[in-house]
């Protein structure tokens, strides 16, 4: 009972916001409609079962007038059965479309919002593959919910219908066996219910191990296709380290186990489905059975018979709802789980934003940017950096150097703002533009304009400004290509990648320009010309860089290093003159 709750508190989180937020009058509005055409499916059905009573009579009396009267009800039932089949499905996909849509747009906004989407990954393998929950355990989502939920509907109104209908006709038709004459009430109810209890309870023992398999399926599957899209993105160091027996091997790895587990599956199915066919098929024969003895030792007509027959197969059917639909709903549980724990994952990495000591940023009229008493830690609490004072005004060029694994990239992470785990202020003129460029710079899928404008809209520069940016980072035989689509992290090599990242600041005009490592894959040559042209363009911007060559130094005014301390810390202090050279 208490797993029962938390699946129904997992699934009102997940579900309900939808129907109360901005869509909710679309979302109810198509939810009645499929839902009373449901309604009026069962309507049609306890229609067509007083008609099989007339009919089959009919047939028996041969009665050729009731005959061609009841074909043309048939008739009748039959087209608005169809109709209403058809609009129902129509209108379910309809109101999937928009739900799934708003689902997506509402966890992307929470998944992408102040950096959430980065401190998961801290979390490890309760996230995994996010862009799977996203994309495919939505859709699986929705569309199994609305699925299992008018057909559990549909189930019940039905049982309700003709459970009525089949204790009337027990009352009509006493229980015979033999001459003796029983007067049972409901019996041909409890036949049903006892049938379908038993039936559910054994599919639930057979089938239950359904979930988890399911759940881990969705996992491996993801995991594989993660590691072939891995692959894809770093084909070429694999193949300059001739990576491709190692890369096979761990693809086979993970292939075995989507192999293994779905064997699981397909043992755990073949059980299930034993079970639920034989099911089926003895439900075909089993109200017969038990009506048998009123038709032929009683006074029951062959369309009394087959009234009842009908009627009981309706309230088995219903009754069977869990046995003929367990495989669907493992799989809906398995989909329901992965999201609520992406849900949690979201949760904590808010809450860890929320809670956990940070750097805080304050906006102030100040035209400088002031870090005070500055730490930065890991998510074991252990601090690696520690910062007193630190003063950048505009046009200043300050460089960072350290030791590796000293904690500089760190550093420019909190500064960032996207590291959790640090302590300190940071004061920052009001309205004031912040870029940092790491060492791999991000391109994002798209036009190669689109990568140059990232993070901005693709038309926020003219082609002019685009074209000149290009020409001044040595990039200008690009210039012809900037509305072709590719994948431009493949297409283009790592330094033509970074000076890509230089003309992107030089179109921005950040106010406080940070780079981490951002020319590392020039040659030193174009590293000078590209940070001369910085400094040209960029005259008022505040450029900060951490950099490992000393010919870094002629571009800067102002030096910091990061020294160990006792205590395995680092600390950030400035140094009186240039280094010499950067370990």
């Amino acid at each position: 009972m208490a797993k029962f709750r938390d699946t129904a508190k997992e699934f009102a989180r997940i579900a309900f916001p939808y129907f109360r937020g901005s869509d909710r009058l679309w979302g109810r509005g198509l939810l009645l409609v499929v839902i009373a055409l449901q309604l009026f499916q069962v309507w049609l059905n306890v229609r067509f079962n007083a008609w099989y009573n007339t009919f089959y009579t009919a047939l028996r009396t041969r009665t050729w007038e009731v005959f061609i009267y009841q074909f043309g009800v048939f008739t009748v039932l039959a087209i608005f059965f169809i109709v209403t089949a058809v609009y129902q499905l129509y209108l379910q996909q309809w109101l999937q479309i928009r739900w799934r849509g708003w689902l997506t747009e509402a966890y992307l906004g929470r998944w992408l919002a102040e950096g959430t989407h980065y401190r998961m990954r801290l979390k490890g393998d309760s996230a995994d593959n996010p862009d799977q929950r996203i994309a495919d355990d939505i859709r699986l989502f929705v569309n199994a919910t609305l699925d299992i939920g008018i057909a559990l509907l549909g189930s019940v109104v039905t049982l309700i219908s003709f459970i009525v209908i089949l204790w009337n006709l027990s009352s009509a038709t006493p229980l015979m066996i033999g001459d003796a004459s029983y007067e049972i009430p409901g019996y041909l109810v409890w036949a049903a219910l006892i049938y379908s209890v038993i039936g559910t309870w054994v599919t639930h023992l057979v089938g239950r191990p359904l979930i988890k398999l399911n759940f881990d399926q969705q996992r491996y599957e993801a995991d594989f296709r993660f590691s072939l899209v891995r692959l894809r993105e770093n084909a070429e160091e694999v193949t300059l380290l001739s990576g491709e027996p190692a890369e096979e091997a761990h693809l086979h790895d993970r292939f075995a186990h989507v192999i293994r587990n779905w064997h699981g599956i397909m043992s755990r199915t073949k059980k299930l489905t034993f079970l639920t066919a034989g099911y089926n098929q003895v439900a075909i024969i089993f109200p017969f059975l038990v009506v048998s003895p009123v038709y032929f030792f009683g006074t029951l007509t062959l369309g009394g018979l087959m009234q009842i027959a009908q009627a009981f197969s309706q309230v088995q059917s219903a009754l069977s709802f869990f046995v003929t639909a367990y495989s669907s709903i493992a799989d809906w549980k398995a989909v329901l789980d992965r999201l609520a724990g992406f849900e949690a994952s979201i949760d904590w990495a808010q809450k860890l934003s929320e809670t956990a000591p940070r750097v805080e940023f304050i906006s102030e009229g100040a035209g400088t940017l002031h870090v005070e008493q500055m730490s930065v830690g890991l998510p074991n609490g252990d601090e690696i950096v520690r910062l007193s004072d630190l003063v950048i005004a505009p046009g200043e060029r300050i460089l960072v150097t350290g030791p590796s694994g000293s904690g500089k990239t760190s550093l420019f992470r909190a500064l960032g703002g996207v590291w959790p785990f640090g302590s300190g202020s940071v004061r920052i003129p009001e309205g004031a533009s912040v870029l940092v460029l790491p060492q791999r710079p991000y391109l994002p899928l798209g036009t190669l304009r689109g990568a140059l404008a990232y993070p901005g809209p693709q038309d926020a520069f003219t082609p002019q400004e685009i074209e000149t940016a290009l020409e001044e980072v040595g990039l200008g035989h690009l210039s012809g290509k900037l509305d072709e689509t590719a994948y431009w992290a493949d297409t283009l090599s790592g330094g033509e990648q970074q000076r890509l990242s230089i003309a992107r600041a030089l179109l921005h005009k950040p106010q406080w320009l940070f780079l981490d490592e951002a020319t590392s894959a020039l040659d030193e040559e174009s590293e000078a010309s590209l940070y001369r042209l910085l400094l040209e363009r960029l005259p008022d911007s505040a450029i900060v860089s951490i950099g490992h060559r000393s010919s870094l130094n002629e571009f800067h005014g102002r030096f910091f290093k990061l020294s160990p301390e006792e205590d395995g810390r680092h600390r950030l202090a400035e140094a009186k003159q240039a280094p010499k050279a950067v370990a």
